[in-house]
This record gives structure tokens, sequence and C-alpha cells, in this order.
């Protein structure tokens, strides 16, 4: 079957030196962009993380030091990668857990090392994570998955085009076995998402009730941004020369700068208020004194 998507989707797998969103990093990324018509473009790139590669990192994946020393590296690729992305929806196995967040610190890493933006903005994309629809539907892994939804032995697990392959056909193949899963990538998106409405994909930050950025975690959690900036002035500071994600240090110096500007903005209309009622006052004084 086809997807019913209005805009492009890149399904995408990354192999990594390890499993730890902040300071591991891609040595291979494989990804199929699907159009709206059906078409299909594919990338993969070998990548140098410019740190080792563990023994049992390899031993997973296959890609050993020696394949990646002549690779460039994602500040390298990095424009390239952004372009063949466009605009598109992004989906995954495990992706909005683990991919999706690497992607981001790279790119993010990348701008730093170039010294320059790289046209790549996380927060105006959808996320479908198959592992996500999967688990609520069968709670099994990729592998088993393949076997169900496609009747196909996943014979080639760990290599990113095998896994990213396998992921669109499972993704399709659960849009037709499930009538309750709607064939468009807002409700996918939506049904594949877990727990609390993140604001960064570590989870560190949240959005509450009212859809105001707030802590996630530790003593100032469930606490707004605004307020805690407020309280404790010094802790926006302690998150950001932390080892955070970077992704969750932009989304929150981000959040800090636009309540910056809604206290500057504040501030000039306290004052312009100030004013109108000196005015306000003048005006009444020269109507009383007939001047």
């Amino acid at each position: 079957m086809k997807l019913n998507i209005t805009q492009p989707i890149a399904f995408f797998d990354l192999e990594t030196t390890g499993v730890n969103v902040t300071s591991d990093r891609i040595v291979e990324i494989c990804i199929i962009k699907v159009h709206p018509d059906g078409k299909e473009e594919k990338l993969i790139e070998r990548i140098n993380p410019q740190i080792e590669i563990p023994k049992e990192s390899s031993e997973v994946h296959g890609i050993y030091q020696k394949d990646i020393e002549n690779c460039p590296t994602f500040s390298q690729k990095a424009k390239e990668i952004a372009a063949f992305i466009g605009n598109s929806d992004l989906a995954g196995y495990n992706s909005n857990k683990f991919d999706v967040p690497v992607l981001a610190e790279e790119f993010l890493r990348a701008e730093k090392e170039l010294g320059e933006k790289v046209d790549f903005n996380m927060s105006e994309r959808r996320f479908v994570d198959v592992q996500n629809i999967f688990h609520k539907m069968e709670q099994r892994t990729l592998v088993a998955a393949y076997k169900f939804y496609c009747q196909k032995d996943l014979t080639n697990a760990h290599s990113a085009e095998a896994d990213v392959i396998a992921t669109y056909e499972v993704l399709k193949a659960q849009v037709e076995k499930y009538d309750e899963l709607e064939n468009n990538v807002d409700f996918l998106s939506e049904f594949s998402r877990q727990g609390n409405s993140k604001a960064d994909f570590a989870g560190r930050l949240a959005f509450d009730e009212n859809g105001k950025i707030c802590y996630n975690f530790g003593k100032h959690k469930g606490k707004t941004v605004e307020h805690v900036a407020k309280t404790e002035a010094g802790y926006y500071g302690w998150m950001m020369t932390s080892d955070f994600p970077l992704y969750t240090k932009k989304v929150l110096k981000d959040e800090m700068e636009k309540i910056k500007l809604k206290n500057a903005e504040n501030k000039v209309l306290r004052k312009q208020k100030e004013e109108e009622k000196l005015v306000s006052k003048l005006d009444a004084l020269k109507s009383k004194f007939g001047k």
C-alpha cells in the first residue's frame, strides 16, 4: 500500500559509537525519503565520528575504526544531509528516543564547528516512531515486527540500510493491518508519541497544561522556566554549563530569550502607561487652572 502523506517523510537509521545521546557520534546514516507521489530517494553516508569507536559497538553494527578513517565528518556533510531531508517529517524505529535526538545533537555540533547556521529546524517537523506503534500494538522487536507484519526474515539486522528498509515496510504494513491507524502523518506522529509532552528530546523539559515550558526533573520539576528564572536565576546557568544534550540547552536558551523579550516588552508597556498617566494628570491640571 501507499502511505497517505502530504509532504515528504524521511525514514532514517543511525549507527553510532554508542547509546549516549549527549556524547556518542554517528558513524553511518541511511535515509529513504518518500514523496507524496510515492517516489523514493536514498542517501547512505559513512561518517568519521572523530572519536574512537568502542569494540562493543563495532561488533554490533560491523563498522570499525579502519572503515571510517578516510570518511568525511558530520560537519562536512551536514549541509548536504540537511538539504536532502529538506522539509520532510522524520520516521524511524526507536527514533523518538534515540535517532532523532542524536541527529539534533550532530547538527548543533556542526553549526558550532562550521561557525554558521545549518538549515535544519527540528521544531517544524512531525516524528513517527514505528517502534512505539509496534509496542502499543504487539510488544515486539524490529526483527519480530518484520516477520509479523511483512512475513520476511530480517537477515542483516543492525545494518543501517537493512533496518531503515524494514522500518519503512513495517509502517506501511501496520497502517494496512490496523483499521484504527489513520493513514496520515499527523495521526501516526501523535499515536507513536510516548509519555508526556516533551519540549526537548531528552525529556528534561516539558510543556505544562498551559503550554508553557517547565523543568521535568530535579528540585524544580513541574515549575516553569519563567518561574525558576525569577526565584533561582543561577539554575539556568548551571544547566547551560552542565552535561545536558545540546538540543536541551538550545530549547532552554530559546525559552529564556522569549522570557527576556516578554519582560522587556512589559517594561516598555509599563513605562508607556506611566507616561500616559503623567500626561493625563498634566492635562487635568491645565484644565483646572485654565492653562
